[in-house]
């Protein structure tokens, strides 16, 4: 079963662009390596935090800036497909 990532993003905070711009990169950029990219409405104020599955990968709050797209798509590689090259992207 490929791996799901999930985004959940504070609506009060108009972060609902920002989410889906991150998924459709993700969705993108590892087509046949992800499940999928769940957006999910946070009720908690402030909130943007990046799982894959169960696991949190990045969280806005502990890390205090959101994830830029590059380094979003190289930890998702590094725990996805290792081997996978991400042409401009990568280090």
């Amino acid at each position: 079963m490929k791996p799901v990532i999930s985004i959940e993003y504070c609506p009060k905070c108009g972060w609902l662009l920002r989410a889906a711009y991150m998924a459709q990169e993700l969705l993108t950029t590892f087509t046949g390596e992800l499940g999928g990219v769940t957006l999910q409405p946070s009720e908690t104020g402030g909130t943007y935090i990046i799982r894959l599955g169960e696991e949190v990968i990045f969280d806005r709050r502990e890390s205090g800036h959101f994830p830029e797209i590059k380094a979003l798509k190289q930890l998702v590689r590094d725990l996805v497909c290792p081997d996978k090259s991400l042409g401009h992207s990568d280090r």
